[in-house]
């Protein structure tokens, strides 16, 4: 008795997980396929920058501001002559206005907190542009003639700019859309799915960056330390599922 009792309890549990097992198949032939599916694809390309620009500081040092602005006031002609050496058109160079601040005297333990004015120091800025890149990067490199001559010059690194962006945004964008449709088909191919009409799309932010940089950011990238620059575009989509 106590064994066809033992025989009942396992007969019932095997009947239980059994009802259990078709029951999970049933509810889960029946839940509905997600009807959409979101992709991101991406399109490059490279160009080459069509116009640059430099910037370089000129200082000095006198016993007065007038002694210091008379000194790089001197040195302008000098400047001036050799951009204008190097293909540089005087429309294309910008001398902005002159600055600079007073050197007071150190006290003891070397804090310029005294009073006491000793000198004054000068320095005006001159930018310079051009459409041809290679002559601007020639001169970043060159400009130690004036260090030569006597002149005190920094150079900041220069600018390069890609001026038609807004052509090529266009077909990078239609490039971006068919990789994302690629990618969607590769994704619903194992399923047996298809991929349908776009339902929805929306463009991210442009990557403008050095060629071999994977630099990116949610608020864009516009990279102006290299002559040739990878533009990038990304495209989110949503398809439909057929």
């Amino acid at each position: 008795m106590e064994k066809i009792e033992r025989f009942q309890v396992i007969l019932s549990c095997i009947i239980i997980t059994a009802g259990i097992l078709v029951a999970s198949m049933i509810f889960a032939s029946k839940m509905p396929i997600s009807e959409n599916i979101t992709v991101t694809g991406s399109a490059s390309k490279i160009v080459k920058s069509d116009s640059a620009s430099l910037e370089f500081s000129i200082n000095s040092r006198g016993k007065s501001q007038k002694e210091a602005f008379n000194v790089i006031k001197a040195q302008n002609p000098q400047i001036i002559q050799y951009l204008s050496s190097r293909g540089i058109e005087s429309k294309n160079i910008e001398i902005k206005p002159m600055s600079g601040y007073c050197i007071y005297k150190r006290n003891e333990k070397g804090y310029d907190d005294t009073n006491q004015v000793t000198g004054f120091r000068a320095n005006q800025n001159i930018k310079i542009s051009s459409n041809d890149v290679e002559k601007i990067k020639a001169i970043s490199t060159d400009i130690q003639d004036l260090v030569d001559k006597g002149i005190n010059i920094d150079v900041y690194p220069p600018q390069y700019f890609y001026s038609d962006l807004a052509s090529i945004k266009i077909d990078l964008l239609k490039e971006a859309t068919l990789d994302a449709k690629q990618r969607a088909q590769s994704m619903l191919k194992a399923t047996g799915a298809n991929v349908g009409k776009v339902k929805s799309m929306r463009m991210g932010v442009f990557q403008i960056t050095p060629p071999d940089s994977t630099m990116v950011s949610d608020m864009g990238v516009n990279d102006t330390t290299t002559i040739d620059k990878k533009v990038t575009a990304v495209a989110n989509v949503v398809f439909k599922v057929k």
